[in-house]
């Protein structure tokens, strides 16, 4: 049940006079209550004779009675997900919402543009597709049965073992699997600026984003860094400009095709690079010689000398990345060419600060509030 409070309690006015002078553009969304939802950008449009609305995504907030960080934090689910990753785990524990909010947060989550409560709509956004349970079993939640990549074996952290098929805590996460936009550009197209309408609505935010939503926080950051405090990208869309097949053995990974699956590098929308980049193919790429680190891949970078991107280089930002992930053997190149670009991102790779054994979905692994602890950590340092 939803209980009633002052609009206080979400407001920067529930802050210290000191800390809401600090907090920039004050929200013009001060709820009146604790827990809610609404909708952000969409607009009208008629399709085959029906006027409808496109474009729409839905935002769902949670708050302490009062809030005593600064800045809210909008959370950015990733591929055939929804917002319902961060509300609790397929176990039944609580999710890293409750966390934040204990913390002090006020927190937005969403589901992003044509997806779960945003609703689907094939007649303007396209085609969807589908993840099979393979699809997360060898990667996301069970790695450690398929040993398709170098860190794979490290998996421990799954609730009630590895996750495959007939363990309960996995079957609860695939029936939390939704249809997505097939077209990862046209996504890109409709979340950016339904997450702009999101920050202007509440003000200066912290942008966190897993997976997939990585490519849209570098995309909003770059375009608004006013509205962006810092990004949190939990192990972000990637690697750098192509996609890769995970295929086990001593050559355990090979890159998809010549074409670029990301044209800009970290992202399928244009980036405000200086000097200014015309098309994609004004960016030279150069594969390095060797991995950054043993067991990851070799990272395709700008050849030198690199364009710089000057608004991400405002924007605070982490790249958090679990020990058993197969995002571990790649976040390194994002690190490299955001660094080379003049952007200087921080690593919070979970291990290296005693966090074991974590695979890609670790908002809903048995040590999830463990991460998210480690998470708020850094974000209350950055802005303190």
């Amino acid at each position: 049940m939803l209980r009633a409070v002052t609009a206080c309690a979400l407001a920067l006015a529930c802050l210290s006079p000191a800390a809401a002078a600090d907090s920039g553009t004050p929200a013009a969304f001060k709820p009146a209550q604790r827990e809610g939802y609404f909708f952000v950008g969409g607009r009208y449009e008629t399709v085959r004779g029906k006027e409808i609305a496109v474009g729409h995504m839905f935002v769902q907030y949670h708050a302490p009675v009062q809030v005593t960080q600064r800045h809210p934090v909008v959370m950015v689910h990733g591929t055939a997900q929804t917002g319902i990753n961060f509300l609790g785990t397929p176990d039944g524990r609580p999710g890293w919402v409750d966390r934040f909010v204990e913390r002090g947060f006020a927190v937005y989550v969403v589901d992003q543009v044509g997806r779960g409560r945003s609703g689907d709509n094939p007649e303007v956004y396209g085609p969807y597709a589908r993840l099979a349970t393979g699809d997360l079993e060898s990667i996301f939640t069970g790695q450690e049965k398929f040993e398709l990549f170098p860190q794979a074996k490290l998996h421990t952290q799954w609730p009630g073992g590895p996750g495959v098929k007939g363990n309960a805590a996995f079957d609860q996460f695939y029936f939390s699997q939704v249809p997505y936009i097939a077209s990862a550009l046209k996504s890109e197209d409709l979340v950016g600026p339904a997450l702009t309408a999101l920050l202007e609505k509440i003000g200066p935010s912290v942008l966190l984003t897993h997976s997939q939503a990585g490519v849209f926080g570098w995309a909003v950051s770059d375009q608004r860094p006013d509205l962006v405090k810092a990004h949190v990208a939990v192990e972000p869309n990637g690697p750098t400009f192509f996609d890769i097949r995970f295929k086990g053995g001593e050559e355990w990974y090979e890159k998809v095709g010549d074409a670029r699956a990301r044209p800009y590098g970290i992202t399928r929308v244009p980036l405000h690079f200086e000097p200014a980049v015309n098309s994609p193919t004004d960016l030279t790429i150069a594969q390095a010689e060797k991995p950054v680190r043993p067991g990851q891949i070799r990272c395709w970078l700008q050849a030198e000398p690199a364009r710089k991107l000057p608004n991400l280089a405002k924007v605070p930002a982490v790249i958090v990345t679990g020990e058993a992930s197969f995002r571990a053997t790649m976040d390194d190149c994002t690190g490299a060419f955001l660094e080379q670009a003049g952007a200087k991102p921080d690593r919070l790779a979970l291990a290296e600060h005693g966090i074991r054994g974590n695979g890609h979905m670790m908002m809903l692994e048995s040590n999830n509030l463990e991460v998210a602890d480690a998470i708020i950590g850094w974000i209350t340092a950055k802005l303190r």
